[in-house]
């Protein structure tokens, strides 16, 4: 792993115990340029882990708590009249940062989770025809509850696809559980990090990211993996054209964090774990039988080849 990214992660293992897997995930997003979704049970630090992120690195945060009633202007920004210069002037909201919270976001209505679907994509509010860009680098982490949970409303199709991926969290080891424990009782669990990096070095990261080659014979290999999703059995609606470039983007990030300015076979098929799965809709007669996306995913990776 190049020596900032993992400076990076050990910064934040200081205050999340035992999921160095997660937390290298959410590293990756951050280098491809995406976006993630944390979908858990409540407690198993969802938002500790968001804002271990943030403490490790000197950017701007801000923390959106989504309620019934929040409002696509309470994310975006308002425009309200100034009686002192009678004009009318535009007040960016919470979204106008590099790291961005959205806590909850499934118990938020529709409307509002919409509010971000111009942003997470185009880097971008509209508030009354005036165009506020987003400071760079620009990551939303999204939690939400799982839909069977009380008060929840499911994330549409075409706000999920914004999301290059969406994580687990899961309960920690019964090794991490006792250290967890131990720490706490210390006082030590909540320990005060500082931050490693800054906004140049992220940005320069992401730049060499974009430079890791990719051979033809895998960029092939990768297209076959998302048509293979569109036509599966099991699969009613496979990947979009954007979940194959977030795919791409992915494996030059896990090639980069390997230390290679190259990509082989294993990355392409880690990132089409990491990036299609989420995005997949199974079909209702897969749905009665119990299967899962990672099941037709894994069933795609065992099936296509590199040519």
């Amino acid at each position: 792993m190049k020596d900032k990214a993992l400076a990076l992660k050990k910064n934040m293992e200081l205050r999340i115990v035992g999921k160095g897997d997660v937390i290298e995930k959410i590293i990756l997003a951050l280098l491809a340029e995406g976006h993630v979704l944390l979908e858990d049970v409540p407690g198993v630090g969802k938002t500790s882990l968001a804002k271990a992120l943030a403490d490790s690195l000197a950017l701007s945060f801000s923390r959106i708590q989504c309620t019934p009633d929040t409002t696509p202007a309470d994310i975006t920004g308002i425009s309200i009249y100034n009686s002192e210069k009678h004009e009318f002037q535009v007040m960016p909201g919470p979204v106008i940062n590099n790291i961005v919270l959205v806590d909850e976001l499934n118990r938020t209505s529709p409307k509002t989770q919409s509010a971000l679907l111009e942003v997470m994509e185009e880097h971008r509010v509209t508030i009354d025809g005036e165009e506020i860009k987003v400071p760079e680098p620009f990551i939303v982490i999204g939690t939400q509850n799982p839909v069977e949970m009380a008060g929840t409303y499911p994330i549409a199709e075409s706000q999920l696809d914004r999301f290059m991926m969406k994580l687990s969290v899961g309960y920690p080891d019964v090794t991490a559980s006792e250290d967890m424990t131990r720490r706490f009782l210390e006082g030590t669990l909540h320990e005060e990090t500082h931050s490693v990096l800054d906004g140049k070095d992220i940005m320069e990261m992401q730049r060499e990211v974009r430079t890791v080659s990719i051979h033809e014979n895998l960029r092939g290999y990768a297209v076959n993996i998302v048509d293979a999703t569109r036509n599966a059995a099991e699969v009613s609606v496979g990947a979009s054209p954007r979940a194959l470039l977030s795919m791409i983007r992915c494996a030059q990030a896990i090639a980069y964090i390997s230390d290679r300015d190259y990509c082989v076979p294993e990355d392409i098929a880690k990132a089409a774990e990491l990036t299609l799965t989420h995005r997949l809709i199974l079909t209702a007669e897969a749905k009665i039988s119990r299967t899962t996306k990672k099941d037709v995913m894994e069933k795609i990776l065992q099936k296509i080849r590199v040519s």
